[in-house]
């Protein structure tokens, strides 16, 4: 960005003190070791430099993420955190800062065309991040650089090593960053104490085959931590909060093709081309590493889909975000609200 011509402030968003105590060499990003590692790059390049206090709304992320497996749903944090601080709340300083736009390391692309701006994969495919930026207005859009759009991460390492980044072999930020190890059950166990109870899991014919800790430990498709022994290898097929029931069966009954996709948010359609759609077809992946799959859009009313995927497809998660695709452009994305059986 300065090499570009650009004045610029750098930003680290400062989350509290659940994440003080972590330790400095893990795949997180959000600790007092990364904002020191922030302020001795900003030092280097001879930058501004200003850490916000994002502690509340950090606090509202996480209880966002108890409140979904509370529900019985598997949360994307990472999304939400895109949608409401990154590109929400940095957004609100870089106005009290005048300043044009914020940038972020997302490896993604953003283009314009007939007024509406577009969001594409980055170049490099093995780190594309659109897929956690489908929530992204055209407000936001508009606003938004990523100077990591044409570049993969070996490039990225050269050139930190280049110009010899502090941070220039640091690991690559992974796990969730208030859940280290990604050990959620930890967490969730301190959240809900005195809430989570012990419940039967089931198969497929209603028969009780065991017991588990807490529905809200468990996901769609989960093989592992069941607890039972069956001869053959167990799946979550669902979870039912309100029996405290876990439903297991075999690989082949995690496959769905049909699910409802609520709170969808449309890039490349304006809203007078959706009301004279009533479906289309894309290619959608409903996790971050799910390879996108062909599919038929069905338009409801009140910003809700139903989709339906030509092939069966494993573990749709009820919780997680669907992304609709044309090829490396993202159409628009929504939240898996439940699967439909057919």
């Amino acid at each position: 960005l300065k090499e570009q011509g650009f004045e610029v402030t750098g930003l680290f968003m400062s989350l509290g003190s659940c994440l003080e105590k972590m330790p400095p060499k893990r795949k997180a990003c959000c600790s007092i070791y990364d904002a020191r590692d922030a302020r001795n790059v900003a030092d280097l390049l001879d930058i501004n430099f200003s850490v916000l206090d994002f502690k509340n709304e950090f606090e509202q992320l996480i209880n966002y993420f108890i409140c979904e497996y509370d529900a019985g749903r598997t949360p994307n944090p990472c999304i939400k955190c895109n949608q409401y601080l990154k590109f929400g709340k940095l957004l609100e300083y870089a106005d009290k800062l005048d300043a044009d736009n914020i940038a972020t390391g997302h490896y993604a692309r953003i283009s314009k065309r007939n007024n509406r701006y577009l969001l594409t994969k980055g170049v490099d495919k093995t780190k594309d991040q659109s897929y956690v930026l489908f929530p992204l207005s055209q407000q936001q859009l508009s606003r938004v650089l990523l100077p990591l759009d044409e570049l993969n991460k070996d490039e990225v390492r050269k050139i930190a090593r280049e110009i010899d980044l502090p941070i220039k072999d640091k690991l690559e930020s992974q796990d969730v960053c208030f859940v280290p190890g990604n050990d959620y059950r930890t967490l969730i166990k301190e959240r809900l104490r005195g809430h989570i109870k012990e419940g039967k899991i089931r198969n497929l014919k209603d028969e009780i085959i065991g017991k588990h800790e807490g529905y809200q430990l468990f996901t769609i498709g989960q093989r592992h931590g069941l607890g039972i022994a069956l001869g053959s290898p167990a799946y979550v097929t669902a979870i039912i909060p309100q029996t405290n029931t876990i439903v297991v069966g075999s690989k082949d009954d995690i496959y769905q093709t049909t699910f409802i996709a609520d709170d969808v948010n449309w890039i490349t359609l304006a809203e007078d081309e959706i009301k004279s759609l009533k479906t289309l077809k894309a290619e959608i992946k409903i996790r971050y590493l799910h390879k996108q799959a062909k599919a038929e859009i069905t338009i409801l009313d009140n910003n809700t889909v139903r989709v339906r995927f030509e092939t069966p497809q494993p573990a749709i998660t009820p919780g997680q975000a669907a992304v609709f695709y044309d090829n490396d452009m993202v159409l628009g994305g929504g939240w898996i609200k439940e699967i439909v059986i057919i």
